[in-house]
């Protein structure tokens, strides 16, 4: 015979081990949106709030895909209202420089990195969402259809279309350095 305390003991442990699988996946989509490391775990601890609370977590089918929706879209609210609070605030995170370059080259690529974030966020909406969740690395062209409720091949298009169009700036760019000028 069950004792009920002891399903509810199993189904917590098995929504623990949920968190423990998907955690730091759903931390870098949130990271990837907010862009910002405590708004990100604020939307880690919502996400999987919001799913406990409802019980959506014994009937998720396709748990990575199901998470990112969810967690794209409160890190979106989240990003918003943060916005709206703060004014927009940058933050790169501080990588440690290779010991063999030369602090001239650890400035140029710290000054490249800034150019490329500012590019990114200077993207209309449409075109920086799905190349944010193609730059994680760890969803598929339909989860990302999934997430932003595209059709995969219009996910693709936005993508190819974002990562042309910094591949132009950048050229351009480049084209103005070798010509002794910068914008």
């Amino acid at each position: 015979m069950r004792d009920e305390g002891d399903e509810s003991d199993r189904g917590a442990g098995s929504f623990a081990a949920l968190v423990g699988r998907h955690a730091r996946f759903v931390f870098r989509i949130a990271r990837t949106v907010t862009r910002d490391t405590q708004d990100a775990e604020d939307v880690v601890q919502e996400t999987f709030l919001q799913i406990f609370r409802g019980n959506r977590w014994e009937q998720m089918e396709e748990e990575r895909s199901y998470l990112a929706r969810v967690a794209w879209r409160l890190a979106v609210r989240q990003a918003v209202r943060q916005e709206k609070t703060r004014g927009r605030e940058q933050e790169f995170p501080d990588e440690t420089p290779s010991p063999d370059a030369s602090p001239e080259e650890t400035a140029a690529d710290r000054q490249l990195e800034e150019w490329l974030h500012a590019r990114i966020d200077a993207l209309p909406e449409k075109l920086r969402q799905p190349l944010a969740l193609a730059a994680l690395g760890e969803l598929k062209l339909v989860e990302i259809a999934g997430i932003l409720g595209l059709p995969e091949g219009t996910v693709r298009r936005r993508i190819h279309t974002a990562r042309k169009r910094l591949r132009e700036e950048l050229q351009e760019r480049t084209d103005r350095k070798r010509g002794g000028y910068e914008r």
